[in-house]
């Protein structure tokens, strides 16, 4: 397991150029044979607590697994006093406010990173933007769920009454907002995830080469049209990665969601209604939990770790993919 370290190496001297052999001490040997067992030590210490919190997740839910089944996935009903549970709204309240918000974000977080990049506006200027963004990352979510709820929600409510006057014939806005919802929470998310997606984006931005941006003007490409067709696709697969990391944040966000949702087990297709996620109903429900209620809030917390694990599988594959590709 351990690298072979040679006890000489050569080194160049000043005057002549002529290469010449030293031995190397005992304690450096050893600092650096220590140093590559620590990094190792390190590495591995990471796989073994995520491999423990899934085996304990796994083993604590497998009473409900094999009570309910797949059915827990496909029901709602959650009633502690007939010992029924099923974790479909939290499932779908999960995967629609994370895919919303992420279809809100994407395009504000790759847009200000374009701006920030691109000098398209004055460096000043540039500079406050990216601060404001890192400043953004920095806000508490119990401090953006309070202001989600005391400020948030009240100015948007007129914005969702009048979508719901004019789009109410679609399922998704068929019900009347009347304060927290799932609505309220895609907002939130958007502003917890735009940080991830704008520095992820604005790093991979930077990472293209100079030369390959002198080029596509150099062959009489626009600003815009070097950006769109050159400059995106060289920094395609950093910023798909972020995105994917971002949907990954969403998905497990708890207390801002959980301030603003609405906290509702009653199944609706609509994103003005009160709802729930995996993360907003084990904060909610772990607390008083006993019994069998436990291990279905386990076996809902083992569907939200295999959620995120796939996302972070098609994150990578997908990374690959377009590594390969441009």
């Amino acid at each position: 397991m351990f690298l072979r370290i040679p006890s000489q190496e050569k080194v160049t001297s000043e005057k002549n150029n002529n290469y010449v052999l030293r031995n190397r001490p005992k304690s450096e040997k050893f600092i650096d044979l220590g140093f590559k067992n620590l990094t190792i030590a390190m590495s591995a210490m990471v796989a073994i607590v995520l491999f423990a919190i899934f085996i304990v997740v796994f083993v604590e839910s497998t009473e409900s697994m094999g009570r309910y089944g797949l059915r827990f996935l496909i029901t709602s009903n959650w009633n502690p006093v007939t010992d029924e549970y099923g974790a479909f709204t939290a499932i779908y309240g999960t995967l629609v406010t994370s895919i919303a918000s992420l279809v809100i974000a994407v395009p504000l977080g790759v847009g200000t990173a374009i701006f920030i990049t691109e000098n398209i506006l004055p460096e000043k200027i540039r500079d406050l933007i990216g601060l404001m963004v890192e400043l953004l990352a920095a806000i508490p979510s119990v401090v953006l769920g309070l202001w989600a709820v005391l400020v948030m929600e009240p100015f948007i409510r007129p914005l969702l009454i009048l979508t719901y006057k004019t789009f109410g014939w679609i399922p998704f806005f068929s019900s009347e907002p009347m304060g927290p919802g799932m609505a309220p929470a895609i907002l939130i998310l958007v502003i917890m995830i735009l940080p991830i997606i704008t520095a992820i984006s604005r790093d991979s931005l930077n990472q293209v080469p100079i030369k390959l941006r002198q080029a596509a003007y150099g062959v009489g490409a626009t600003r815009w049209s070097a950006i769109f067709n050159v400059i995106l696709p060289a920094a395609i697969s950093g910023i798909t990665g972020g995105i994917l990391l971002a949907l990954g944040r969403a998905m497990g966000e708890t207390m801002a969601v959980t301030m603003i949702i609405g906290n509702s087990n009653n199944f609706s297709w609509s994103i003005m209604s009160p709802g729930y996620t995996i993360s907003s109903m084990l904060a909610n429900q772990f607390g008083e939990a006993d019994g069998s209620q436990v291990s279905s809030l386990m076996y809902a917390a083992f569907i939200l770790m295999i959620l995120t694990l796939a996302v972070n599988i098609f994150a990578q594959w997908i990374v690959r993919r377009l590594s390969l590709k441009y």
